[in-house]
């Protein structure tokens, strides 16, 4: 059975998801990466649409004007989550996000942000930008378009946008340092292996 979250999400909606499950997101979501992050945190300027209890989209997105001036989306790939980490501790702070959706895993700053305040992290698969543009259903509106298109924070409304991977949930779990050490285990048992049977190359 799909997991499916609805925006606007409070932290009961949250608290049973845990790090490694696979969750989908009805409602609106918007893209939001390094610049509009700067502007916040650095800047201190306001963000010009309301995330609070919401999804940021860590994506530039390319974008295609139709002819009654709407836009539609035509790809919209996840940016590497890292990049944001410096900013999202205070990101979440201060404007209260609930979903944060990008591509590979974030540091520790993000996962006591999203413990304290009750927020989640999600990877999106990487290679598949055109399955999440179909996601998309309306490009409902476009803020800071002064950014470029990569920048810009396109307000959409989705329908059922994912597969998310949570990496971070609202209990300091954080997947992808977690598969680290087994990782690191498996791999330090397989050095073993081989090296007794390669122990004769000199």
């Amino acid at each position: 059975m799909k997991k499916i979250l609805t925006t606007p999400l409070t932290n009961a909606d949250l608290e049973d998801i845990r790090i490694g499950d696979v969750i989908y997101l009805n409602g609106h979501i918007v893209t939001c990466r390094d610049v509009a992050h700067r502007r916040l945190i650095e800047y201190g300027r306001e963000l010009p649409v309301d995330v609070r209890g919401g999804a940021i989209f860590h994506a530039g997105p390319i974008v295609r004007k139709r002819e009654d001036g709407k836009y539609e989306m035509v790809s919209i790939g996840p940016t590497t989550s890292m990049r944001m980490e410096k900013f999202e501790k205070d990101f979440i702070e201060q404007t209260g996000v609930k979903v944060i959706v990008g591509k590979g895993g974030m540091g520790q700053d993000t996962v006591e942000a999203c413990q304290k305040h009750k927020a989640i992290h999600c990877v999106y698969p990487a290679g598949n930008a055109v399955l999440a543009a179909i996601q998309v259903e309306e490009i409902e509106k476009a803020e800071w378009m002064d950014l470029g298109m990569p920048e810009t924070l396109w307000y959409c409304r989705v329908k059922e946008f994912g597969p998310l991977i949570v990496s971070i949930d609202t209990h300091g779990g954080n997947l992808f340092e977690e598969n680290k050490v087994k990782f690191n285990q498996i791999k330090e048992e397989q050095i073993k292996k081989i090296s007794e049977k390669v122990k004769f190359i000199k």
